[in-house]
């Protein structure tokens, strides 16, 4: 799968990305459809400690996949919101099921 991580703000390390492009991979074993994703990475200036926020659109055939979540590290907001796209995989591919 093709992953696009767009931070306006800072620049992405390696790190980071390996660690992205790691977490997306994985999701290709609950759908193996998934065309793209693209990430965006911003930083909230606020007084609050979860001022990370990680955003991932999937593009799948017919529809796509939008995911917003916000924590103290890109890291665990990238946790977070890889879990939200398993469940919404395993939904969108129980619907295809349904059809068949």
């Amino acid at each position: 799968m093709k992953v696009t991580i767009q931070s306006p703000q800072h620049s992405v390390s390696l790190k980071l990305n390996n660690f992205i492009q790691k977490k997306l991979d994985k999701l290709e074993l609950f759908y193996d459809r998934i065309i793209r994703a693209e990430v965006f990475l911003k930083v909230v200036n606020s007084s609050e400690k979860s001022n990370k926020i990680s955003e991932i659109l999937l593009h799948l055939p017919g529809e796509q996949l939008v995911i917003k979540k916000e924590a103290s590290s890109f890291e665990a907001a990238i946790d977070l919101s890889v879990q939200s796209l398993e469940r919404g995989l395993k939904k969108t591919k129980a619907k295809q099921r349904a059809h068949i």
